[in-house]
């Protein structure tokens, strides 16, 4: 399940401390660091734009990154931070963690729901209520899943769906022990209306 490893393109900063952050910002960077692996913290920056349009992709915190430094070897490393103004919610600064493809880490997955047509709670008129839209699973970094599935065929109202229930990719397991709801199947608003009215004239 797991995706080509996307290029991500930075440049190395001179400087550390606010100074820098701060002029780095004015040149329409943003500024970063790259830490990990038993080796120095490399300073970096990344055009604004760019890693805005990365941002806004989605997932960025769950993918594995080639990341490209001029002068520099090529990295596999994780988003663990971007920091954000407050006020515009727009990234100030991004924290990267070198890492190796053996590695294991733990990551949020995003939960896909498929075959809604084969659900027969669906089809009476249940509602799909999602828990859980992610998962936080330990995998490794070389083969970090896209998404996981969860499967509706035969589910009825009244059903509840936990982690156990969902085939993982291999190598992958929950950071939590217990066994957690992911989603439920509600019953329509209109027949809990009718149950509750035949509960009370009983």
């Amino acid at each position: 399940m797991a995706g080509k490893i996307t290029d991500l393109n930075a440049k190395a900063r001179t400087g550390t401390g606010k100074g820098a952050a701060r002029q780095s910002r004015r040149n329409g960077n943003v500024p970063g660091i790259i830490y990990g692996d038993g080796r120095d913290p490399q300073p970096i920056e990344m055009e604004f734009y760019y890693l805005l349009n990365h941002l806004r992709a989605g997932r960025f915190k769950q993918r594995l990154f080639n990341l490209k430094v001029d002068g520099k070897d090529d990295a596999h490393v994780i988003c663990r931070n971007v920091q954000r103004d407050v006020v515009k919610d727009l990234p100030t600064h991004v924290d990267f963690m070198r890492i190796h493809d053996e590695s294991r880490i733990n990551l949020f997955i995003h939960v896909t729901f498929e075959n809604h047509d084969k659900a027969p709670g669906i089809k009476r008129g249940g509602t799909l209520t999602i828990v859980r839209p992610e998962v936080e699973l330990e995998v490794l970094a070389g083969d970090i899943p896209d998404h996981i599935t969860v499967d509706l065929t035969g589910r009825d109202i009244g059903d509840v769906i936990h982690i156990e229930d969902v085939t993982l990719p291999a190598g992958a397991k929950p950071t939590i022990a217990r066994n957690f709801v992911i989603a439920n199947l509600a019953a329509p608003s209109g027949l809990v209306s009718s149950e509750a009215e035949a509960a009370a004239e009983a």
